[in-house]
């Protein structure tokens, strides 16, 4: 029996009743030696369907090369560009972009540019800037150079 047909049996025998952790991680193990034909067959296979682990890791497996280049080309774009990925929403990289866009603002650099676009976005995205805005003004929420107003009822 050859190590794709191993992994079916076993992903065929788990389909049903989940995965046992020693049974996964021996069929994780061999993926690495199965062909990219094999590979592709298991991952659209409809017994590993349900198996996120060993599903993720032939995705993996098979684009190796790729996983880690999107965030590379993100991190070194320059503002207007990454505003520009943060607009497409049908791009796939508004989440990365959004990473990268709250980490330069913190960092000081193209504040009133980032700060319009989260504006402009969802809520979350205006109510970051409105809490790093409060933050700057008014110290962190340690109680860091925060300047305590007294209540003006008393």
């Amino acid at each position: 029996m050859t190590d794709f047909e191993y992994i079916l049996q076993q992903a065929r025998l788990f389909h049903y009743k989940g995965w046992e952790d020693s049974e996964l991680r021996k069929c994780v193990d061999m993926l690495p030696s199965l062909t990219r034909q094999e590979l592709v067959a298991l991952y659209r296979s409809k017994w590993i369907s349900d198996g996120r682990i060993i599903k993720q890791t032939i995705f993996n497996i098979l684009f190796k090369d790729k996983v880690g280049k999107r965030e590379e080309r993100i991190k070194t774009e320059d503002t207007s560009a990454l505003i520009k990925e943060f607009q497409d929403k049908k791009g796939g990289n508004v989440a990365l972009a959004r990473k990268e866009l709250r980490e330069r603002y913190k960092a000081g650099k193209d504040k009133q540019q980032i700060a319009t676009i989260f504006n402009s976005s969802t809520k979350s995205d205006q109510q970051w800037v409105k809490s790093q805005i409060r933050k700057e003004r008014y110290g962190d929420s340690n109680g860091n150079n925060y300047q305590w107003k007294k209540p003006s009822w008393k």
